[in-house]
């Protein structure tokens, strides 16, 4: 970027420093998005674990996995749409542009985890006693993770020149990072050998489910963004 291109950026990102400095009384709360992916993450991690699979039946633990997945995706949608991300256009930076495409491909990684899920709960129903019935992350749902989440580094990386400086942390970036990959693992563990009819590690796909959970619950819980005491948001750093 070139010095006239940056010194606009460097006065707008001054005046709203100023502007925030005027304002005493900002307070940080949990960002909106951030309730869901919680409560989401909580399901999956309560799936994940056996002893709850043995008391909730294998029926139950999908119907636990499905409402994780229907969490998750709400807080996706908000998280795309409603918290002031816009769509990348022409003059969109290289940071907003990762944070978007980021954003979009999670919501979509989520809404594969809603088939998927749906087709455990339905397989559970129908045969609820079969062996290795039960949901496992699905290879696209958890590819798709995983590559929102290398765009989230992106994003990260010049998070100073994003619409929001609170919308991507390296601490939520990270954790993030670490649950897509044990969510990638799981999904590889809970190949079904065709010679065996087994599962390749049914004791990774119940490790990756629920670190990959706790990994989310915890980026969502630590994720805050800063407003003033009425409920509205700080004049950004920048808006496109």
């Amino acid at each position: 970027m070139s010095d006239d291109a940056a010194a606009p950026q460097d006065g707008l990102r001054d005046k709203a420093d100023r502007v925030r400095a005027q304002r005493p009384d900002r307070v940080t709360r949990l960002r909106r998005e951030a309730w869901g992916f919680a409560v989401g993450s909580l399901c999956f991690l309560a799936g994940s674990l056996p002893s709850y699979a043995d008391w909730a039946g294998a029926v139950w633990t999908n119907v636990t996995f499905f409402v994780g997945s229907i969490f998750f995706t709400l807080a996706a949608l908000i998280q795309l749409i409603l918290s002031g991300r816009r769509p990348p256009r022409g003059d969109t930076g290289r940071a907003d542009r990762a944070d978007w495409w980021s954003a979009a491909i999670q919501f979509a990684g989520t809404l594969l985890f809603n088939v998927s899920t749906v087709g455990a709960l339905l397989a559970a129903i129908a045969r609820p006693d079969a062996v290795g019935v039960g949901w496992r992350p699905d290879a696209w749902g958890s590819l798709a993770f995983l590559v929102s989440s290398a765009l989230a580094v992106a994003a990260t990386r010049d998070r100073g020149l994003l619409w929001d400086r609170d919308a991507r942390t390296w601490h939520g970036t990270g954790l993030n990072m670490i649950g897509s990959i044990a969510f990638g693992v799981s999904a590889v563990a809970a190949y079904v050998v065709p010679s065996t009819g087994d599962l390749v590690s049914e004791q990774w796909t119940n490790l990756g489910t629920a670190i990959g959970a706790v990994c989310f619950f915890t980026a969502a819980v630590l994720s805050r963004r800063t407003i003033d005491d009425s409920g509205t948001a700080p004049v950004p750093a920048r808006r496109r």
